[in-house]
């Protein structure tokens, strides 16, 4: 093939010597050859045979194969094969590994693994910081008595800022009554009406965590717990539950003064509030019960 050329290229430049050899390679080869060289650049190297894909895809981490499904409709083929991804399934998520299934409503196991992945991503993920802090909030407690036992009621203002957690780190606080004194009535069991509202300064916006009336056995040294559950943040607020509730603790003392008729009168002289979860009924963290007064307070 090449002497052809060579000969060719000599009988044209003897025919005809105004013609030369680069103008002769530049007007007939040169074309040919950026066409050739063009179309090796476009063309991709052919892909494996998918029994390799399928031999490496079995040393593959689920990160990597989903990785490499991304490449080609053939790597997507190999690297989404059920026999793949079952092993991480139940070694990852062992209760859908096992989920009955028919041929409507059939699922991947790859893209089974790529859902429950993404939701325990969501659950593991941190939090947001609130933004409200207990500088930006005054608590009113109030307490009265609800029938004509005596006694009055009291209120008290609690600013955040001076709020001391009790136990530390969770939303529990001690409001107490200070120097004002608490409720004070008669020995027995006696109704009271207990009301706990959370402001934000500057009266901006009020949310009523309690109010409610109940019954409590008032005796020095004993104790008063009153819980209500409180709404769920949102647009349901209204009509659904929450997983948390309102709590209030009284703490009682046996009072110095007498009735005239003789009977010892007990005050009510410490006041604890907080926001208990219903799961395991533990108080819920700081960050947590800000997080929550703030679906209402910041509107």
């Amino acid at each position: 093939m090449r002497s052809t050329h060579v000969c060719h290229v000599s009988t044209l430049i003897h025919r005809n010597s105004t013609l030369s050899i680069t103008a002769y390679i530049k007007g007939a080869y040169l074309p040919k050859f950026k066409n050739l060289l063009l179309q090796n650049l476009m063309d991709t190297p052919p892909s494996p045979p998918w029994e390799v894909l399928v031999l490496v895809a079995h040393y593959l981490d689920p990160k990597t194969l989903a990785i490499a499904s991304c490449v080609s409709s053939s790597w997507l083929s190999s690297m989404s094969s059920d026999h793949l991804w079952i092993p991480f399934l139940t070694s990852h998520f062992p209760s859908l590994s096992n989920l009955p299934s028919s041929s409507s409503d059939a699922i991947s196991c790859r893209r089974l693994f790529g859902v429950a992945h993404s939701a325990a991503k969501r659950r593991r993920k941190n939090p947001e910081k609130p933004k409200l802090s207990l500088a930006d909030l005054v608590f009113a407690v109030s307490i009265s008595a609800a029938d004509d036992s005596g006694g009055g009621g009291i209120t008290v203002m609690k600013p955040g800022e001076s709020l001391v957690t009790d136990p530390p780190g969770v939303f529990c606080f001690d409001v107490g009554f200070g120097s004002n004194g608490g409720l004070a009535v008669e020995e027995g069991v006696k109704e009271v009406k207990i009301t706990w509202n959370v402001i934000l300064k500057g009266w901006r916006e009020v949310f009523t965590m309690m109010d409610c009336k109940g019954k409590i056995c008032f005796k020095a040294g004993g104790e008063g717990c009153f819980s209500i559950g409180l709404p769920a943040p949102g647009c349901c607020s209204s009509s659904v539950a929450s997983a948390v509730v309102a709590d209030m603790n009284l703490g009682m003392i046996r009072c110095d003064e007498k009735r005239s008729n003789g009977k010892v009168k007990v005050e009510v002289n410490k006041v604890s509030v907080g926001i208990l979860s219903v799961v395991g009924w533990r108080y819920i963290g700081v960050e947590h019960g800000l997080r929550y007064l703030q679906h209402f307070l910041l509107t």
